[in-house]
């Protein structure tokens, strides 16, 4: 049974108010809370392993993390936690992290969240114009797939980058090649 505050309306003030370890592993959407289902420990590394990367290449003005929540909406509130999030390096302790200070959201689509990484995520970022999405595909052969969508400003929607295998190349500001093969 799920507690009774996760069927409510959750408004950004009530979900301001929550402690960290409640808001962990839940996202806001439309002011409903999300559970997201558990991701591998190869998910998560893959994410760690990303980050990493675009944090170094990064250089003093940006940061990269996991399990960061970026304020797409106030009202109705939507709330999402991508796997990785490259924000400007002196909004740090502002809370929320707005979409003006995210350059690069990454989702690595695991199983159970294939349409909402392929599609809701990508249309939400792209709404709340962040400037560019990588979704991030665990092929059967154990070699990442990365799909790099760049924002069209005038549409509020993402047209497609170039796709990577095993190697990501991370778009300007950044400077990055990562070799993803031994995830």
């Amino acid at each position: 049974m799920t507690p009774g505050w996760m069927h409510t309306p959750i408004s950004a003030e009530r979900y301001d108010s929550w402690s960290e370890e409640r808001c962990a592993g839940i996202e806001i959407v439309a002011g409903r809370v999300v559970v997201r289902p558990s991701a591998s420990k190869r998910h998560h590394r893959l994410a760690r392993i990303l980050a990493n990367a675009l944090d170094a290449a990064a250089g003093p003005d940006w940061n990269a993390d996991t399990d960061f929540d970026v304020r797409l909406h106030d009202v109705p509130l939507t709330n999402r936690r991508p796997d990785v999030v490259v924000y400007r390096a002196d909004t740090i302790d502002l809370t929320p992290t707005r979409p003006e200070h995210v350059p690069l959201v990454v989702e690595v689509v695991s199983p159970g969240s294939e349409t909402t990484d392929r599609v809701v995520k990508a249309d939400q970022y792209a709404k709340a114009g962040i400037p560019f999405y990588w979704r991030v595909e665990q092929a059967a052969t154990g070699v990442p797939i990365v799909y790099t969508h760049v924002l069209d400003p005038a549409t509020r929607a993402y047209r497609d980058g170039d796709m990577f295998t095993g190697v990501i190349k991370a778009a300007a500001p950044f400077s990055v090649t990562v070799d993803l093969g031994a995830v």
